[in-house]
């Protein structure tokens, strides 16, 4: 059993189709949409995300925020970052841990300096488990 769902960024449409699955972390937790799912409505938290497409097989993605709502049968996934995992550019990730671990490392930051590096070190990680 399937159901329909798009996944759009700012970017634009990444997919629109039908799924049997969808599975992503939210702001509260880890969920899994399944055909004939309750009305719902979340905000997105960063980490994997799977949908498991009509074939059986599975896409996998790095989703960090968004929000995600059901209604009457159908998802909509808005994501602010949304990246398959083939498309992740394993370079760019450990470049981006390694300046993130960096600015963390550094004494002088002050709190925001130190939310926004723990952020940018979280979302990397998020990638580069993605990515393997």
């Amino acid at each position: 059993m399937t159901f329909d769902i798009q996944v759009v960024t700012p970017d634009g449409l990444i997919y629109d189709g039908q799924a049997e699955k969808l599975f992503c972390r939210t702001i509260a937790g880890d969920v899994c949409i399944l055909a004939r799912h309750c009305d719902y409505m979340t905000a997105l938290g960063m980490g994997e995300a799977r949908l498991t497409l009509p074939d059986g097989s599975v896409r996998r993605a790095a989703c960090i925020g968004g929000l995600l709502a059901v209604k009457g049968g159908q998802a909509r996934l808005v994501a602010t970052t949304w990246e398959w995992a083939e498309d992740i550019d394993r370079a760019r990730v450990e470049a981006s841990l390694a300046k993130a671990k960096d600015l963390l490392a550094k004494k002088d930051l002050d709190a925001r300096e130190t939310e926004l590096a723990k952020a940018r070190l979280q979302r990397a990680l998020v990638r580069s488990s993605v990515a393997r």
